[in-house]
C-alpha cells in the first residue's frame, strides 16, 4: 500500500520534469532606443540658463543645452508548462530590455540664428554632449547584460505554484531592475560635467569675434 501511494506522486513529478525540459531556457536581450534627436531653436538663453544643471548657473549663461530622459522598459514573454494536477508549473521568462535616453533634445538658444558662426559653435558643443550620452550607453551595455543574465539566464525554468511566476517576475523587474538600469544610465552625468569646464564656457563665449557676447547682452 505504501508503494501504491507513492507511485502517483513520482509519476506526476516525472511528467513535470519532462514538460519543463521542453521549455526554452530563460534568456535576456538588450536593445537601445533608436530615436531621432530633436532640435529646439525656439527657447531663449535665459530660459535655458534656468533649465541647465545647477553647477552651470552661477555667473554663467547657458547658450545651448542637451537633455535626455533615462528610460527603461522591460518586455517579457513567459512560456510555461502546467502539471497534470493543475497546481504546479514550470515557467521560462524571455526578457527584452529597451533602454536609453528618450526623448533627447538639443537646444540652441533662439538668439543665435541657424547658420551663424555662433550657432555652429554652440551646436558643435552640444553634439559633444550627444556623443557622451551615446558612448555611455554603449559602455554600460555589458555590465547591465552581465547582471541580468546572472539573475535570469543560463538557469533552468522556474518551478512553483501555478500562476505565481509571472507576478513574481514583474514585481522583481519593477522594484529591483528598473531602478538599477536607471542608476547606470544616469551615471552619464559625470562624463557630461567633464565637457562643461570653465575653459570651454569661456572659449564658446569668446568665439566668432565676440558674436556670442554681443547677442547675449
Amino acid at each position: 500500500m505504501r508503494l501504491a501511494g507513492l507511485l502517483p506522486i513520482l509519476f506526476c513529478g516525472h511528467c513535470l520534469a519532462d514538460g519543463c525540459d521542453r521549455l526554452a531556457p530563460p534568456s535576456v536581450t538588450l536593445a537601445l532606443y533608436e530615436e531621432p534627436i530633436s532640435l529646439d531653436t525656439r527657447t531663449s538663453f535665459r530660459t535655458l540658463t534656468l533649465l541647465g544643471p545647477p553647477q552651470a548657473r552661477p555667473g554663467k549663461q547657458v547658450l545651448g543645452l542637451t537633455r535626455g530622459t533615462a528610460t527603461v522598459r522591460f518586455e517579457t514573454q513567459v512560456s510555461s508548462y502546467i502539471d497534470a494536477s493543475g497546481r504546479w508549473e514550470c515557467a521560462s521568462p524571455q526578457i527584452t530590455v529597451r533602454y536609453g535616453f528618450s526623448p533627447m533634445t538639443v537646444y540652441v538658444a533662439r538668439e543665435f540664428p541657424p547658420g551663424s558662426c555662433a550657432y555652429r559653435e554652440i551646436h558643435a558643443h552640444e553634439m559633444r554632449h550627444v556623443r557622451a550620452y551615446q558612448d555611455h550607453l554603449k559602455a554600460i551595455e555589458k555590465p547591465i547584460a552581465d547582471a541580468l543574465q546572472a539573475r535570469f539566464a543560463g538557469t533552468a525554468p522556474w518551478r512553483g505554484p501555478k500562476g505565481e511566476a509571472n507576478a513574481r517576475l514583474q514585481q522583481e523587474l519593477q522594484e529591483r531592475w528598473v531602478p538599477y538600469v536607471k542608476r547606470e544610465i544616469n551615471k552619464v552625468d559625470a562624463a557630461q560635467a567633464l565637457i562643461d569646464t570653465p575653459e570651454e564656457y569661456a572659449r564658446v563665449a569668446e568665439s566668432c569675434n565676440g558674436e556670442v557676447r554681443r547677442l547675449t547682452r
